[in-house]
């Protein structure tokens, strides 16, 4: 279950902190009426906060905290009305100062870097311990910009891939580029296919579009050609 997911076992206190933090208003943006109601709790168990704000419609978010910012505010990305990316440009548009921390289960490096783009200042998987959640929150807070270790590291081999690759690599389509770097990994058709959720057909009928623009016969050659050997 999300919930499981979004908070395991070890339940973090505040009240070992030194001093709890005390934020005027934070909110939060998550379409999961249980992940909504364990971060609340969190939150307010942790945290001094004066206001509270819960939104589970991206469009609905968008139109009050526009009325009305927040110091804070969590995000997910898949959400009603308006997805959390879009919401987060509109908003860091009418009010830079606001801190936006994505909360989500999403970590794809296109999604990774466009939320980032769009003016998050922090990113973390549903994962992540509630601990670390409310560490992130203070550390915004701070003037940091928390990411989830497992986002950092797909935030660098991506900027790997681009330092390595070249001009042939970058003519590529996005997709094709997925699977020519899922294939300089070692994986197989079946597994590229699972992985991005296509058809093996598909995956094939790609691999034979990279070949025909790179002009090549192999994988190795495909490989050799991009950079990336």
């Amino acid at each position: 279950m999300l919930c499981q997911i979004l908070f395991p076992i070890f339940v973090y206190s505040a009240r070992s902190m030194k001093e709890i933090l005390s934020i005027d208003s934070i909110a939060i943006v998550e379409d999961d009426p249980k992940v909504h109601t364990l971060l609340s709790e969190e939150i307010y168990m942790n945290l001094k906060v004066k206001d509270l704000h819960v939104f589970e419609d991206g469009a609905v978010a968008l139109r009050e905290l526009t009325k009305e910012p927040v110091d804070i505010a969590l995000f997910d990305i898949n959400l009603p009305g308006m997805n959390g990316i879009e919401c987060i440009q509109k908003l860091k548009i009418l009010h830079p100062r606001m801190q936006i921390i994505v909360l989500t289960v999403y970590d794809n490096p296109d999604i990774i870097f466009n939320a980032l783009k769009a003016g998050a200042t922090g990113y973390l998987l549903k994962s992540t311990p509630s601990d670390k959640i409310i560490e992130a929150i203070c550390e915004v807070n701070n003037g940091g910009s928390p990411i989830s270790s497992p986002i950092a590291r797909k935030v660098i081999e991506a900027f790997y891939v681009k330092e390595k690759t070249n001009e042939y690599f970058q003519e590529l389509s996005k997709r094709e580029k997925e699977i020519l770097e899922q294939l300089n990994k070692g994986y197989r058709y079946k597994e590229i296919a699972d992985k991005l959720f296509l058809s093996i057909d598909t995956i094939r009928t790609h691999v034979r579009n990279i070949y025909e623009k790179l002009q090549v016969n192999s994988r190795v050659e495909a490989l050799r050609k991009t950079g990336f050997l």
